[in-house]
Order: C-alpha cells, then structure tokens, then sequence
C-alpha cells in the first residue's frame, strides 16, 4: 500500500498511517458486513482512482475472485465513488451490478480524517445467497452499519490504538451487543459459551454486561470498578477476564454512529486452553533453565574435584592431566551457564567463545595474548556444547605445543557464519604463530589425546571437517567447517 499511495496519489505521511490503521481494523466490518472491501483513493490529478488495498470476508462468498489491489479507474466510470468522495457521505442506492452471473451489491463509505476524505472504501455484498436473515446476522448487518458511519464521519478507526487482528477476537469468535447503559441486548452463541465457561448459569440478554463479569471473576477490590467499566464498553479497550474454570479475552468497540455513544460491540473468544499451554510453556522452560543450572553447578563440582585430586598427585603428567580434565568440564559448564539464562535451547556463542580463550589463556607457558575476531552467532545447543569443549582442546593444544617458557605470541580464533561451500555452515580458524608442527605430522593419525576427543566430535557429533597444517606466517592454522543451519522456529 505504501508504494501504491506514494506513487499515485498526493496523501501525506499522516494520512498513510490512518489507512494502515483502516486496513488493520477492516477485516470486522467485512465480517460484519458479509462484504468485500476495496479501498480507492484518488490519483494526484483526481483524473482517477487506484485501489491500494482488499479485504474479503470469512462470513460469506467473495464477489472478486481476482486481486483488484493496484487497478486504476478513470474517474466517472464508478459513480458511486464520485458521489462518496465529493459529497462525503454513504451511498447506497443504485441496481445491483452482475459480475459473473452474480448480483453483487455496491456500497461507497467515505474516509474521512481530520474533516478531509483520504479515499473511499466500496463496499461489495454476493446476492447470490441471500436469505431471511437471523438475530445473528440482523445484529451483524446494524454493526456493520454502525462503524461504517463512523468510519464516514472520522471517528472510527481509533486512533493509538492499533489492533493485531491475529491475536485479537474476530467477529465469528463471540459478538456481544451492547446499549448506551452497557446492558446485553444480543449475545452470539460462542459469546454465550464463553461465558458459561467462566460460570454463568443464566443468559446474558438482559444483563449488565459489565456488573456481571465482574461477578465471574475473582474478587480483587478495586479492580473490580475497572472491569465493570471496562466490559460495559465504554472505551476501546482490549483486556482479559479469568474466572475460576475459563479465561475470555474481549475487546470493547464504542459505537457513535452520529456522533452520540448508542451503545458498544463487544467481541470476545475463549482462550482458556491457549493461556493453559502458555503457563505450561512457560513452567516447562523454566524447569528446563533449573535443569542446567544444577548441570552447570554439577559440573563445577566436578572440577572442583578433580582440581583437589590434581594438587594431591606426586606425579606432575598425572597433575597436568586432571587440570586438563578440569578444563574440559569446564568448558561443558559454561554452555550450560548459558542455557541456564535462555528462554530457548539456543546460545550466543561469541561470549562461550571469549569466556574459553580467557579459560585456556591462564595455562600459556609465555606471555600469549589470545583474540577472537570475527562472529560465531547463535548456535544451537547441541552444537554449542561439543564446539565448546573442541575449541577448548584445540585453543589448549596450541599454547602447550606452540610456546616455551618465556616466549610471547598470539593465538587468534576466527569465526565466519556461511562457510565457504554453502550456506549454513560455520568456518572456524584458530591460528597461532608458535613452533608450528613436527615434520611428518599426520593430524589424522597422530596427536595425543586432546587431537583425539577433537576429530570425534568434529566427524561424529557436529558432521564437519577438521584439518590442521602449518600457518602461512609460521606456526600452526587448524580449521573447522561445521554445519550449523538453524532450527526453525
């Protein structure tokens, strides 16, 4: 629609943002109506118009089965239209037109803001199926006719208060008809339902709606003064009622046709098993942070542990490999720290990564400073964890291997999210600038036990590539090309 309203017509920024606001509110009058809507808006020369939006109902057929967003029509060609746009007022009247063998009523109601018609929405009913009408639909059509007047005169949509139409209640959800004291003069059978899920014994028609509501729901003080005012419609408001076997989710819309409140439509839908499967969403994500939590302290433990045997030991190759063990733990522990504080089972493995090299760095022989350029992104868990513990064995391997006492160098970890072969992958480099490797080194074959755990967990758990060869500059490059495509959600 932006680029339709920018490239025809001369409507300003404002003005734009009161049709988004039309447009996210229209799909009720459509219901309502049993209509499509299409809404035109004249050219910059006002030779024409340009259709810039299309709404059809869910309450009944279409009369357009083609997308008419984006047709241009001379002005004169649509009278109705004419008469809407200069006269500022609703048109009704008119033969039905036929499209298709189909008698299709037209209606033309003005937007109007700030005293200017922006457009003009047409307004097209299938004849085709037309019958004596219930309570229900009477209730609808008067409704419909209702917030067409007030879409005419400029006080419908409201402003500020945009609605999801996604997560809000629609029309067939539950309709409640309120008059200008707030008492029920209609309600929908679904409105009915909702209600008697919260423990209403008796029907509504008749009823102060507000009075009632806040008699199904629990005693709050208060509270209760609000939510009478609320549910009797005074303003455009979306809340929830919680009773003691069912949550209702309403939304209250002020009718003033002419100008004088008559009264409000309340729509409203059950969403007791939708807030049921939130609570247990939520309850089970937190357990599912608890249980990592307790992983991570677990593991500390561990290390603790193992630190304690460490310093015990006589021998200094059994000492060096508990403290190597110590950071392998450790390492495992900080994902879990991580995924103690998500919501998801997903991490930000840039700090895991940051976290380790500062680990490792403290068991440099030398002075080796250690840097990570570069971004790893969001990895998901079962990802994060064996990377973890390989950047901790191959980041461990380089300051034993590549620095004597004394020396001074530089590690570097490079991420790139990608690859180099095909998107979703993940290339990482750890490249320092110490020894480099022994002649005849064989990174497949040969290593100790740390190389080991790194191609295991390369090959079996990530499905990856590990490669390790001398660097360019001197010293050792290791490379790493993981698949890390993420979930959807």
């Amino acid at each position: 629609m932006n680029d339709l309203v920018h490239q025809h017509t001369a409507l300003g920024d404002s003005d734009l943002e009161w049709l988004h606001l039309l447009v996210s509110e229209w799909q009720l009058l459509s219901d309502l109506s049993f209509a499509d809507l299409v809404l035109w808006v004249p050219t910059r020369d006002g030779t024409r118009y340009v259709s810039v939006a299309q709404m059809r109902p869910n309450t009944g057929p279409t009369s357009y089965q083609d997308d008419m967003v984006g047709h241009l029509v001379p002005r004169g060609r649509r009278p109705m239209l004419d008469a809407a746009l200069d006269e500022g007022r609703i048109v009704r009247e008119g033969d039905p037109e036929w499209r298709e063998e189909v008698p299709v009523r037209v209606e033309s109601i003005p937007v109007r803001r700030d005293g200017r018609v922006l457009g003009v929405i047409a307004r097209n009913t299938n004849l085709l199926t037309v019958r004596t009408p219930s309570r229900l639909e009477l209730t609808y059509l008067q409704s419909a006719s209702d917030l067409a007047q007030m879409i005419a005169a400029g006080t419908f949509p409201f402003p500020g208060q945009q609605v999801d139409m996604d997560a809000s209640p629609r029309a067939g959800d539950g309709l409640i008809r309120l008059d200008a004291e707030g008492v029920v003069q209609y309600a929908s059978p679904n409105a009915l339902s909702a209600y008697h899920r919260l423990g209403l014994a008796a029907d509504l028609v008749g009823h102060h709606l507000g009075r009632t509501t806040a008699e199904l729901a629990p005693a709050r003080g208060p509270v209760d003064e609000a939510l009478v005012k609320l549910a009797s419609g005074w303003a455009p408001r979306e809340f929830e009622v919680e009773g003691e076997e069912g949550v209702i989710q309403l939304r209250a819309i002020p009718l003033k046709p002419k100008g004088t409140h008559i009264g409000s439509l309340v729509l409203l839908r059950d969403v007791t098993e939708l807030r049921r499967r939130e609570r247990e969403l939520i309850t089970k994500d937190a357990t599912i942070r608890e249980i990592h939590h307790r992983v991570k302290n677990n593991l500390q433990t561990v290390a603790a542990l193992l630190r304690l045997q460490a310093r015990r030991m006589d021998s200094e190759q059994g000492r060096e490999a508990l403290n190597e063990a110590v950071r392998r733990v450790g390492s495992i522990a900080i994902v879990h720290e991580t995924l103690s504080q998500n919501l998801d089972e997903r991490v930000e493995f840039d700090e895991i990564a940051d976290r380790v090299l500062a680990m490792v760095a403290e068991i440099a022989p030398g002075t080796v400073a250690a840097r990570r350029t570069g971004r790893f992104g969001i990895l998901d868990a079962e990802v994060a964890t064996p990377l973890a513990m390989v950047l901790t064995e191959v980041l461990q391997n380089a300051l034993e291997h590549g620095f004597g006492p004394g020396e001074q160098g530089m590690v570097e970890v490079s991420a790139v999210r990608g690859g180099t072969r095909t998107e979703g992958r993940l290339l990482v480099t750890v490249q320092d600038n110490g020894r480099g490797l022994p002649e005849g080194f064989d990174p497949r074959r040969a290593g100790n036990l740390g190389l080991q755990i790194v191609r295991t967990l390369v090959e079996g758990e990530l499905v990856g590539t590990f490669d390790m060869l001398p660097a360019p500059t001197g010293g050792t490059r290791v490379i790493l090309d993981l698949p890390v495509r993420a979930k959807k959600s």
